[in-house]
């Protein structure tokens, strides 16, 4: 069967399997692995009922796939935005099967979404909306069966109301069903930042690579959300420059660099963007040059990090890229043409599945703790995903020179012979034909 059998040629879980077959290859894949990988194992399409704060009726459509289990419960995040779509929950599943073997953690991959701009509905609303998808996927997820965790337009108080419908649905207290809850609710200490230290970590990796002078790279960030803050607050504690982000409505550039703490702290505080100082509660304004998101990609910069949605970087404008590094914090922000024009001049992509899973790292501890019942201290959780991120990020980066490949096939083929092996394990085309 071919990809275009699977999905419509271009869509996004078209292209995300298109990534399949040379990754295979490298892998030295069964065919068989590859064929499985090509269907999701299960896809639930849901509508939510929602009574709204002004008495009337709105229903909103939901989503959850659980890509494959070979390697154990399906993960993946819940996402609230208005493009979502089951092509793109599907495609997400995918990369969740794929990170979650990159890093060597005993998850499949799974992920769920509703189509809702949640910025338009009440606290209320969105707490009904949130134990309404419960109420309907209760029977689909489980602690041994698929785990959701936040994403987009998500958070912690979110997982907390999703866990407790759960516990009240099954009669028992099952914090395990949900990660990335409240720490009084179960949550891990360290699950805040844990997307964007993984990328960090990453990064510290190749300043090692390379020998660089943080003190002379400058950064970009895409998205001034948890994942980009956290990064580029990581990195500015070092000493890199970050001299331009932006959030949905547009960035902010300066060449001499920002204060990457008073940025967050003025981002946070009001919702919007803008350079200041901050000295406590008391922001000052400061000058700075007003950039398009599609400038700030075009930016000359050492290192890109797009930390917002899928498609920032096309063919449209991949050419005029001159970042010589680009970290992907979000997921799927370049495109598979582009990632061609990108690989041919020379530029570093530190792929999506590697370099945002601190996120699903820290989930899987969490899962764990509460499996336990015993939780660790923040040192103990950061500790644990500094030493996969840096294993795994040489593990790829060595594949990657070995094969003289770019990064994301050689992170693609690096996690398909974790799931080949698993696959395997169990018995394929060619252990049954030599048996007869």
């Amino acid at each position: 069967m071919t990809d275009t059998q699977t999905a419509p040629t271009g869509t996004l879980f078209a292209d995300a399997i298109g990534r399949l077959d040379k990754a295979g290859k490298i892998a030295g894949l069964d065919p068989e692995v590859v064929e499985l990988l090509r269907h999701p194992k299960a896809v639930i399409h849901i509508s939510i009922p929602v009574r709204m704060d002004d008495g009337s009726l709105k229903v909103f459509e939901g989503y959850r796939v659980r890509h494959n289990s070979h390697r154990g419960p399906t993960k993946g995040g819940i996402r609230y935005h208005p493009g979502v779509s089951l092509d793109e929950v599907k495609a997400l599943a995918f990369w969740m099967t794929c990170k979650c073997a990159v890093v060597g953690i005993p998850f499949g991959g799974g992920k769920g979404g509703v189509t809702v701009d949640p910025r338009e509905l009440s606290h209320m609303e969105l707490e009904r909306l949130s134990r309404g998808f419960i109420q309907q996927v209760a029977d689909f997820i489980g602690p041994d069966v698929d785990i959701p965790a936040p994403d987009v337009y998500t958070n912690a108080r979110i997982m907390g109301w999703m866990m407790d419908e759960f516990s009240k649905i099954k009669r028992q207290h099952s914090p395990a069903v949900i990660t990335g809850k409240p720490i009084p609710l179960g949550g891990s200490l360290g699950r805040d930042d844990a997307t964007g230290r993984g990328a960090y970590y990453c990064i510290k990796e190749l300043e090692k690579q390379r020998g660089w002078d943080p003190t002379q790279i400058t950064v970009a960030v895409q998205g001034f959300g948890n994942g980009g803050q956290n990064a580029v607050k990581l990195l500015h504690t070092d000493g890199y420059k970050v001299v331009a982000v932006s959030d949905s409505k547009g960035g902010i550039y300066k060449a001499d660099g920002f204060d990457v703490p008073s940025l967050i702290q003025f981002k946070n505080q009001s919702r919007k963007l803008k350079a200041v100082y901050c000295d406590g509660s008391v922001c000052e304004a400061i000058q700075a040059e007003s950039i398009s998101n599609e400038q700030l990609l075009e930016l000359d910069v050492d290192v890109l990090i797009p930390a917002a949605l899928e498609n920032q970087i096309t063919t449209d404008n991949a050419a005029n890229i001159k970042a010589k590094v680009i970290v992907e914090v979000a997921n799927g922000p370049t495109t598979p043409d582009a990632d061609t024009s990108l690989a041919q001049r020379g530029t570093l992509v530190i792929p999506d599945i590697l370099a945002n899973a601190g996120g699903v790292t820290v989930s899987y501890f969490e899962w764990v703790q509460n499996r336990q019942g015993f939780y660790w201290p923040v040192e103990e959780v950061r500790e644990r995903l500094d030493k996969i991120m840096r294993d795994e990020f040489n593990a790829v980066y060595d594949l990657m020179e070995q094969h003289k490949t770019d990064m994301r096939t050689a992170a693609y083929a690096h996690a398909l012979k974790r799931i080949g092996d698993a696959v395997e394990a169990g018995g394929t085309q060619r252990y049954f034909t030599e048996a007869n």
